[in-house]
């Protein structure tokens, strides 16, 4: 069920009201009522009704002017106001005024009822109280005049117009309101002529108080701050209209223009005065109405702009976002392929380095097998000798170069028994899980494995003097060692001599491999452990294997660094962190 019509009746006669509101409540319809105009403004800043129904006839301000300080704010002006007049000039005193209908007073009561129905039903939306719409506010007057017949009776003549009305008798007390609540005031009359002070003087004097003050509200008001009493450069705080003779003449205007003064008025006509000071006020209240409506659509502009500034940042954000998740995929992609065409690099380079050992072991055992092989068809052919004439002279001597052809064929199946036998060792170095090893027995194995590389040009001197065995993947020996030991030879290519030593201290275990050859320069010392430097020769090699030795030494953990060795060569230094197990 929706909730009651809510009337605001302005009724002074006790009678009437009482009357009105039983007839409005038998209808359906929540009534308020208030004695005065005055009253009902005030009541308008609190709360705001569905429909007016005001008297024409009030005490103090009149309808007419109610109606007016109705539609001076916008608060209430698209309220519907419906005027009670007159019978004679209803018309006149209902519309002139600004009223949206009227109905006269001794009309039949059902008419009232009618009228009020279809004004709620005219209405559209109601009186606004969100953005846009302020606190209804009166006009302030301040009056100064030494006379207090006359102060009494202007006093009296702006309160009926609806204004709030203040006064002074004398320039003091005058200066004083302006200095306790300059801003409070819309307008300030002054008797320039007054006997009890100079009047010319106080208009300057109230003109420099307004001065002062409209700086200083200029000055607290912070930027882009919406305030109803906000003032921009040149607009007064209030109007000062002074009140002259009959007659005044030219160079008194002048001077009380000179003083201040917004308008000079006869003291003889009251109600031009009235309209004069109606006319300042209200146009002060418009200003303050069209600022701050202005600032109000700046403020929703500035909001507009920085929600439109927030949609596009936010759009922003989600096509970087987006663009960023793109490049993570395209980079993770990247990665992936490069991962894996370094692993096919380093195992081309591991082949290349098996290719290499095994061509070299190919080649240690092809040696004593083709000596092995010519020996054996001279035992054949002797043995034949001896069987046919075993009776010859020649049988012994024959014999015993059979015994020397087999001696020989023994040392060659020996060394070749050795070399399978290191290469089953070598083959366990290339285990990937960490173990015990030997440290001299595997040296002396990747020794062995590359003697077709080192041969007899190049001397290998050995001292073990660290720990025998140390906790370490089989590879470390293996790969690490068997490339640096083929780099010192490579960088040899005539004579030259290797040294190997290990030390062991409490916290490391080191293998140093130095050499003769002609050393790494400074310069290229921080460049050798990259992937694919290489200082041999264009196809001599793929610039891998200082790399991955260096891979196999961190994962240790450890340390592979170059240094020069006391011959002058390169002397490289395996450093192993101690590892319980």
């Amino acid at each position: 069920m929706s909730a009651a019509p809510r009337l605001l009746l302005v009724e002074d006669s006790e009678t009437q009201a009482l009357e009105l509101r039983l007839l409005l409540e038998s209808h359906g319809f929540s009534v308020e009522r208030c004695a005065t105009a005055e009253a009902a403004l005030d009541h308008l800043n609190t709360r705001l009704p569905d429909l007016v129904v005001a008297d024409h006839h009030l005490p103090g301000m009149n309808g007419d002017e109610f109606a007016r300080q109705l539609r001076l704010s916008l608060r209430t002006r698209a309220l519907p106001l419906l005027m009670l007049t007159g019978a004679r000039d209803g018309e006149r005193q209902g519309l002139e005024s600004g009223a949206d209908a009227y109905v006269a007073k001794s009309a039949d009561r059902d008419i009232l009822i009618l009228r009020i129905r279809a004004l709620l039903r005219e209405r559209q939306g109601g009186a606004s109280e969100g953005p846009g719409a302020s606190g209804f506010r009166r006009g302030r007057v301040l009056v100064v005049d030494g006379s207090a017949t006359y102060r009494t009776f202007l006093a009296g003549l702006l309160a009926h117009e609806g204004h709030v009305v203040s006064a002074a008798e004398n320039p003091e007390a005058a200066l004083a309101a302006l200095d306790a609540d300059g801003a409070a005031f819309d307008c300030v009359t002054v008797d320039l002529l007054g006997p009890a002070y100079d009047g010319l003087a106080l208009c300057h004097a109230i003109d420099a108080r307004r001065a002062a003050g409209l700086a200083a509200r200029v000055a607290d008001v912070a930027p882009g701050a919406v305030h109803a009493a906000a003032c921009e450069p040149g607009t007064p705080t209030f109007h000062i209209v002074g009140i002259s003779g009959s007659s005044p003449a030219k160079d008194f205007l002048v001077a009380a223009f000179a003083a201040g003064a917004d308008d000079v008025v006869s003291k003889v006509d009251g109600e031009v005065l009235v309209m004069r000071v109606r006319s300042l006020v209200r146009r002060k209240l418009l200003e303050e109405d069209n600022r701050r409506i202005a600032g109000e659509f700046g403020a929703r502009e500035r909001a507009l702009e920085r929600a439109r500034a927030e949609a596009e940042a936010a759009e922003a954000r989600a096509a970087l976002a987006g663009a960023l998740e793109r490049a993570n995929a395209d980079l993770a992609t990247a990665n992936r392929k490069l991962t894996d065409a370094q692993a096919k690099l380093v195992q081309a380079a591991k082949m290349a380095s098996l290719g290499e050992l095994v061509a070299g072991i190919a080649h240690e055992i092809n040696n004593p097998l083709a000596f092995i092989l010519a020996h054996q068809s001279t035992v054949e052919r002797l043995i034949g000798e001896v069987i046919e004439a075993p009776d010859d002279a020649e049988a012994g001597r024959r014999l015993k170069k059979c015994g020397d052809r087999v001696g020989a064929m023994r040392m060659g199946l020996t060394r070749i028994q050795d070399l399978v036998l290191n290469l089953r060792k070598f083959s366990r170095l290339d285990e990937g899980e960490r173990t015990r090893v030997n440290v001299p027995e595997a040296i002396e194995t990747v020794l062995a494995l590359i003697q077709h590389k080192l041969g007899d040009r190049i001397t290998v001197r050995s001292t073990f003097e660290g720990r025998p065995e140390i906790h370490c993947t089989p590879a470390l020996l293996n790969q690490v060692v068997m490339n640096i030991l083929g780099n010192a030879a490579d960088a040899m290519p005539e004579t030259g001599t290797i040294t190997i030593l290990t030390t062991s201290t409490d916290e490391t275990d080191e293998i140093r491999i130095s050499d003769t050859g002609p050393g790494i320069p400074e310069a290229l010392r921080e460049k050798i452990f990259e992937p694919f430097f290489t200082t041999k020769p264009v196809g001599a090699g793929t610039g891998l294997g200082l790399a991955i030795a260096y891979s196999v030494v961190q994962a240790h953990s450890g340390s592979l660094t170059v240094e020069t060795a006391p011959g002058g060569g390169a002397c490289f230094i395996i450093g192993i962190p101690r590892q319980t197990r």
